[in-house]
């Protein structure tokens, strides 16, 4: 059993899965572009099939030319909090693999599944760095696309804001009680020994 940050495993784990969670305070600090590379970096060691390695990150900095432009892309919920972030970045997969437009162009069947791979690598990067990820689905998908134009064959698959953690004062108050560590379901809901159960 392992326990932290508010939350307990039943089985022994690193107590750094309990300690990655998703807030929305951020404090808004300027990082250097290098830092965040560094969990770029991390991210883009993640296991891919056939190491196609389908993952893209188009990034932004607060303080930058590009960061309005990057908020802007969020749903308007998401904007509230994550203006105040370091940086945001877009997570964008390759659908195919091969060289676009030749023979060997095929479709990749593991491409998300790779580019959460890459996720997941950067949140507990971020963590061990002393800062936190925040992974969103709530972005403009269409708009992402036209605006850094990517082309057919590539999707967008989420957002990230990046950023120190402040004290939950600075939200809402409807996002200051959403403000905490979230548990999971019991791991016999997720993991079967066998055979599939669809709930």
């Amino acid at each position: 059993m392992t326990k932290s940050n508010h939350r307990e495993s039943d089985y022994p784990i690193d107590p750094m899965f309990l300690d990655r969670w998703s807030p929305r305070a951020f404090t808004g600090e300027i990082i250097e572009e290098a830092q965040l590379l560094g969990l770029l970096d991390a991210a883009h060691w993640a296991p891919s099939s056939a190491n196609h390695q389908p993952w893209r990150f188009i990034y932004g900095l607060k303080g930058s030319e590009h960061w309005e432009i990057f908020v802007a892309l969020l749903n308007d919920s998401n904007q509230e909090w994550a203006r105040n972030a370091s940086a945001l970045i877009f997570v964008v997969s390759r659908a195919f693999t091969g060289a676009a437009g030749s023979t060997e162009e095929k479709p990749s069947y593991t491409h998300s599944f790779d580019a959460g791979a890459a996720w997941g690598h950067l949140a507990i990067q971020a963590r061990l760095s002393g800062l936190y990820a925040h992974g969103m689905g709530g972005i403009k998908h269409e708009e992402i696309r036209q605006a850094f134009a990517i082309p057919e064959g590539y999707r967008v698959e989420a957002g990230v804001a990046i950023g120190r953690l402040a004290d939950k004062s600075v939200l809402s108050e409807r996002n200051q009680a959403r403000e905490f560590p979230s548990q999971r379901k019991p791991l016999s809901e997720v993991a079967f020994n066998g055979r599939f159960v669809a709930n």
